[in-house]
C-alpha cells in the first residue's frame, strides 16, 4: 500500500469514526424516545426471530424472505421496519431451497486476510453489503473472527486466520464495508468457538487474561474497527456456562468494559433459558424454531409480568435493537427491495478475483517453475474438477453461482452439504493465457495421472478439501487419496506445480518432491480465472499466509480434537488453557516448534529488501519508520511485517503469551528497483499485558525489541526502545 492509499485510509477511516460519533448520540436519543412510545407488546416483537424457511414442521412467516436465515417484525406504527437477515459472510447465502439465490461468492476469509490489505477487505464487504440489499436485506450475519486455534476446524474457512490484530482489523473493515450499504452488520461468534465438534455442548476451559489476550481482543478491534450493530453470541459453553447467557462475557466484557451500544442475537439454536439468558445479556433470540423453546417469546412476557426479567431490562434490550438500525440508517433509508437485475455481477467479479488473486499465496517455487513462460508447450491439469469449477465451502455461508453448481451429486445430500462448485474452470483460463496444449486427467487413477505428466512440461495437480459449517476435518491430510496422486505425478515430473483449493492448512509430505504450491484457499466466483493469472504472472503473488501450517498434528497444542463427533447431546470440555493466548505462531516460536509454513510467509515473483528499522516514542504512541526496496525484475506488491517482544528480559517474565506478537504491517506496491518510505503506529495493546486486577491493559516498564520482515520466520531489520510504563 503506498503513503497516498495509507493516507486516503486513515482520513476514510477518521470520516468513518466521526461520522459514527457524530450519529450515536443522534441514534441514541432516537433509540430511546421510540421505546418511550412503544407497548410491551411491540417490545416483545423485536426481541423474537423467526427463520426465514420451513423447519421442524415451523413455516416462517408470510413477510420473510423465502428461504433466508431470518425475519423480525417491524412496529410500522413507529416506522421500524422489519430484519430481513442473511448469512452472508462471504457472499449472499440461501438456505436449502428449489431454487437458491445465484450471487457472487468471494473466496473464504482466510483468502482475504492472506491479502493484508485493508482497503480490499473494506471493498469486499461492501460488495456484499450491495448484493444483500438488492435482495431485499437489511442485517447481514457476517463478521466471523473466531481465531485459528485448530487447522482443522470446519468453518476456519469462514474466518480471518490466528492472529487477532490482523483477524481484527480485516474482520472490521468487511464489517465497515457491508454497513456502508444501510444495512446492520454483525460479529460472530461470541466467544470460542473455535471448533465445530460438538460444538453445541463443547465447555471451553480459558482463563480470563488469556481470553482477553487472544479471541476476545480480535473480537474487540473488530468492533472498534468495523462497529457493527449486532453481535451474535456462539453455540459453545465458556467455562461451565452457555456463550448466549453469560453474564462475563455479554455484560461484563462487551457491554460495561468495551462500551458495546448494540445488540446482542443469539445463534440459530443457541438460546438455552429464558430469564438467565435475558438477564445475562441476550437481546434476541434468533431463528426459531432451531431452539427448544420460544424462550424470548410467551415465557419472557411472563418472565418480565413476575419481575423475574426486570421491565427496565427488556427497555435496554428493545433500545439497543433500535439503536442498531437507526444507527445504520434502516429507518431513514428506503427500505430494500429485492431487485437483482440490478446487482452488477461484471464489477462484483472483479471485485472478488483481486480478492483471490491479492489472498493466494505462493508457498513454494523451486527454480522458477513458476510463472509459466513461453517454452512451455503442454500442460496436464490433473484433478479438483479444475476443468470445470472451482470449490466452494459448505453450510451456513454456502454462496450458490449463476447457474448451480458445475458438478453436481457430491457430498452429503442433507446439511451442510451438497458440495457446490463455482463454474470458473482454472483450465479454460489458462487455455486463454497460454500457447501450450493444455489437457485434464481426472486425478482418479494415479497411474494414468503419472503417464499423462510424464508425457507433458509441466503438471498441474488441483488438490482440494472440502470444509463445512458444524463438521472439522478428521486430520490435516488432504482427503480422498490425494496425496498418493500428488507423489506419484511428481515422481513422474520434476516440474509439477500443486495448487490447494482448501478450507484450512494441510500436510505434505510430497513438498521436497514438487516444483511448486499455490494455496488458493475456497478462491470464489472468480476464482479459476484468478489462479491462471497467478500461475502464468499476470499477476504476481502478493498473498502472505494469515495462518502457521503445522508440519503435522503432533504440534498442535490438542493433537486430538477433543469431543466426540459421533454424538450430538455428549457433554465434553476442551482447554485452551493449554496455549492461553499463545495462538498459531505464537505457540510454535513459545515452545520451539518449526513448521512447515510460519505465519506470514508468501513468495513472489520479485524480490524485496526491508530495512532501515527506527522505533520512537511519539508523545505515547510508538511510531515504527522503515524501508522497502524492490530489488527484483517485476513489479510486486510486499508485505512488510514488524513483529515486537520484551527484551532483554523473558517473555514470561514479562507476563506476555509468547516472545513475539505482531505490532503492525502495510501492503506496497513497488515497481522494479523502487524503494518506499513506510511508518506504522503500534497499537497500544500490542506492547502490553491485560491484567486482571485492574480489568485494563498495562504496558509494564522496559526496553522492547522491534523485529522487521517478509514473514515471522525472515527477519531482516532489527532495533530496540526503552518504554515507561
Amino acid at each position: 500500500m503506498n503513503k497516498v492509499l495509507a493516507v486516503a485510509l486513515a482520513a476514510a477511516f477518521a470520516t468513518n469514526l466521526a461520522t459514527t460519533a457524530h450519529a450515536a448520540p443522534d441514534a441514541d436519543k432516537r433509540a430511546q424516545d421510540t421505546v418511550a412510545q412503544m407497548t410491551q407488546a411491540e417490545k416483545m416483537l423485536l426481541v423474537f426471530g423467526y427463520f426465514g424457511a420451513e423447519f421442524a414442521g415451523v413455516k416462517p412467516p408470510k413477510d420473510a424472505i423465502p428461504y433466508t436465515a431470518g425475519y423480525v417484525p417491524g412496529v410500522p406504527r413507529l416506522n421500524i421496519p422489519p430484519q430481513w437477515q442473511t448469512d452472508a459472510g462471504l457472499g449472499v447465502a440461501t438456505q436449502p431451497s428449489p431454487a437458491p439465490r445465484e450471487r457472487t461468492a468471494l473466496p473464504s476469509g482466510m483468502a482475504t486476510a492472506s491479502s493484508w490489505n485493508t482497503k480490499l477487505a473494506y471493498e469486499a464487504g461492501a460488495m456484499i453489503g450491495r448484493e444483500a440489499r438488492l435482495s431485499g436485506h437489511n442485517v447481514i450475519l457476517g463478521g466471523a473472527v473466531n481465531l485459528q486455534r485448530d487447522p482443522r476446524n470446519g468453518r476456519n474457512f469462514e474466518y480471518a486466520g490466528e492472529d487477532p490484530l490482523l483477524a481484527g482489523i480485516i474482520t472490521g473493515e468487511q464489517i465497515r464495508g457491508n454497513q456502508s450499504n444501510n444495512i446492520v452488520g454483525t460479529i460472530k461468534h461470541f466467544a470460542f468457538n473455535d471448533q465445530e465438534t460438538n460444538r453445541n455442548t463443547i465447555d471451553v476451559k480459558i482463563d480470563e487474561q488469556a481470553g482477553q489476550m487472544s479471541d476476545l481482543l480480535a473480537m474487540r478491534i473488530a468492533i472498534e474497527r468495523g462497529d457493527p450493530g449486532s453481535v451474535m453470541c456462539a453455540y459453545n459453553l465458556v467455562n461451565g456456562v452457555y456463550a448466549c447467557e453469560s453474564d462475563w462475557l455479554l455484560n461484563k466484557v462487551l457491554k460495561k468494559d468495551w462500551g458495546y451500544k448494540g445488540f446482542v442475537m443469539s445463534d440459530w439454536g443457541a438460546t438455552h433459558s429464558t430469564t438467565q439468558a435475558a438477564n445475562g445479556g441476550l437481546d434476541q433470540q434468533s431463528g426459531w424454531p432451531f431452539d427448544k423453546s420460544m424462550y424470548f417469546g410467551p415465557a419472557l412476557k411472563e418472565a418480565v409480568d413476575n419481575g423475574h426479567v426486570p421491565k427496565e431490562r427488556l427497555d435496554d434490550m428493545a433500545k439497543r435493537i433500535l439503536r442498531a438500525m437507526y444507527a445504520n440508517n434502516l429507518m431513514d433509508a428506503p427500505q430494500p427491495k429485492v431487485e437483482p437485475e440490478k446487482i452488477d455481477f461484471a464489477a462484483h467479479a472483479k471485485v472478488t478475483r483481486q480478492v483471490a488473486e491479492e489472498g493466494s499465496v505462493l508457498l513454494k517455487n523451486a527454480g522458477n517453475v513458476l510463472p509459466l513462460t513461453a517454452d512451455v508447450k503442454s500442460i496436464v491439469i490433473i484433478g479438483g474438477h479444475a476443468d470445470k469449477a472451482v470449490i466452494s465451502g459448505g453450510g451456513a455461508a454456502q454462496v450458490h453461482p449463476h447457474g448451480g453448481s458445475a458438478v453436481k451429486g457430491e457430498g452429503p445430500k442433507g446439511f451442510p452439504g451438497p458440495i457446490i462448485w463455482l463454474p470458473s474452470s482454472p483450465m479454460k483460463a489458462l487455455q486463454a493465457r497460454t500457447k501450450a496444449r493444455v489437457t485434464y486427467v481426472d486425478g482418479k487413477d494415479a497411474a494414468a495421472a503419472a503417464k499423462a505428466a510424464a508425457g507433458a512440461d509441466v503438471a498441474i495437480v488441483f488438490a482440494t478439501q472440502w470444509a463445512a459449517e458444524s463438521l472439522d476435518a478428521p486430520s490435516m491430510a488432504l482427503p480422498d487419496n490425494q496425496d498418493a496422486l500428488i507423489a506419484a505425478v511428481a515422481g513422474a515430473n520434476k516440474r509439477t506445480v500443486v495448487v490447494l483449493e482448501t478450507g484450512n492448512p494441510v500436510t505434505m509430505p510430497w513438498l521436497d518432491n514438487v516444483g511448486a504450491v499455490l494455496a488458493a484457499w475456497f478462491p470464489g466466483s472468480a476464482g479459476g480465472e484468478a489462479i491462471a493469472r497467478l500461475l502464468t504472472g499476470e499477476v504476481n503473488p502478493s498473498g502472505r499466509l494469515a495462518a502457521t501450517f503445522p508440519a503435522s498434528e503432533a504440534q498442535l497444542p490438542r493433537p486430538k480434537i477433543d469431543g466426540d463427533p459421533t454424538s450430538r447431546d455428549g457433554r465434553f470440555t476442551t482447554d485452551y488453557n493449554i496455549e492461553g493466548a499463545a495462538v498459531g505462531y505464537k505457540w510454535f516460536e513459545k515452545t520451539g516448534k518449526k513448521p512447515l509454513f510460519a505465519f506470514g510467509h508468501g513468495l513472489s515473483y520479485t524480490t524485496y529488501e526491508y530495512r532501515d528499522l527506527k522505533a520512537r516514542n511519539d508523545g505515547g504512541k510508538v511510531v515504527l519508520s522503515f524501508t522497502v526496496a524492490n530489488t527484483g525484475k517485476r513489479a510486486g506488491q510486499a508485505v512488510p511485517q514488524v513483529y515486537v517482544g520484551p527484551a532483554p528480559a523473558s517473555a514470561k517474565a514479562a507476563g506476555w503469551e509468547a516472545p513475539r506478537r505482531l505490532a503492525g504491517w502495510d501492503k506496497v506496491a513497488l515497481q522494479p528497483g523502487e524503494s518506499k518510505a513506510v511508518s506504522v503506529t503500534v497499537d497500544p495493546r500490542m506492547l502490553a499485558v491485560w491484567e486482571p486486577k485492574t480489568r485494563d491493559w498495562q504496558r509494564r516498564p522496559g526496553t522492547y525489541e522491534f523485529t522487521l520482515g517478509g514473514a515471522s520466520d525472515a527477519i531482516t531489520s532489527r532495533t530496540t526502545l526503552a518504554l515507561p510504563k
